[in-house]
């Protein structure tokens, strides 16, 4: 690996700067400010690194400069080390940030400390107790079970890598459209921009007017008599409607099949003609 042939960040001398091209004041200097940062946050933090590569690297630095910081910041970090890491602030806005937050402590006790720094503990924490984690996720997430599985994993099964959530039935259009705890019917769940109204501001639809959306397309399929996994194909482009189609088929109990509105006449007949004969088309 190439971490192998370049020194720690902090046993860079100004000496290896200049072998690199540098002149010996740009060398001294750039020496000096890795050396403030190092004495702040040490030698191989992932603040390190941030301050390194907003603070000290430009186009106008050899590449080789930009790979002695690197190299040297990551030197024990492994075989494969981050290319970037989001400012702790950016990160505790992510998905996985917030349930770090809230339910770090509890799953990896004292040894929690922020999300960018403790993701490597929960990722293995994840692998290691996939019981625990996937219910934790999936409460996390507000998923709503039909029938509720026997367990997270089953492995006295058959199947490689064992049975994922057994037993369970789940519809995933009725977990789209429910009410829980981080949602109400007055929060926005749809933005979007009708093609060719880009000057036009931005639609958006809240939760309550896209459960009337899904509902009705939902209740007229019923009235078709379709028996329950019938598979109905869409031929649309991505609009609002054909977001309210797909989720009111699945709600119904349906499958869909989605066909690309830019494919070719021939590609679409031979994707239906794949379809089960009972298939129904929307166009």
């Amino acid at each position: 690996m190439a971490s192998l042939h370049h020194k720690a960040l902090d046993s860079i001398s100004v000496s290896d700067i200049e072998a690199l091209g540098i002149p010996a004041s740009i060398a001294l200097k750039l020496y000096k400010d890795v050396s403030e940062i190092i004495n702040t946050h040490g030698p191989s933090s992932p603040q390190t690194w941030t301050l390194l590569s907003k603070r000290l690297l430009h186009p106008l630095l050899p590449f080789s400069f930009h790979q002695m910081m690197y190299y040297g910041c990551f030197k024990d970090f492994g075989t494969d080390p981050p290319a970037w890491s989001p400012d702790p602030e950016a990160a505790m806005l992510t998905n996985v940030g917030q349930f770090l937050e809230r339910r770090g402590k509890e799953l990896l006790g004292s040894t929690y400390k922020d999300p960018i720094s403790s993701f490597s503990h929960f990722q293995e924490f994840s692998v290691s107790n996939p019981e625990v984690y996937w219910k934790t996720v999936l409460d996390e997430m507000s998923i709503s079970f039909s029938v509720s599985p026997h367990c997270i994993l089953s492995e006295n099964t058959s199947r490689p890598g064992g049975q994922w959530l057994p037993g369970a039935y789940v519809n995933p259009a009725k977990t789209c459209l429910t009410v829980n705890c981080k949602r109400t019917l007055d929060d926005v769940v749809v933005r979007w921009r009708d093609e060719g109204n880009d000057d036009m501001p931005v639609s958006s639809m809240t939760l309550e007017e896209l459960r009337s959306e899904v509902w009705l397309v939902a209740h007229a399929l019923n009235a078709l008599g379709l028996d329950r996994g019938s598979a109905i194909a869409i031929d649309m482009p991505m609009t609002m409607e054909s977001v309210a189609i797909y989720l009111a088929i699945v709600l119904a109990g349906h499958v869909v099949v989605s066909i690309a509105d830019s494919f070719a006449p021939p590609e679409i007949s031979t994707r239906l003609k794949n379809l089960r004969s009972e298939s129904h088309i929307y166009s």
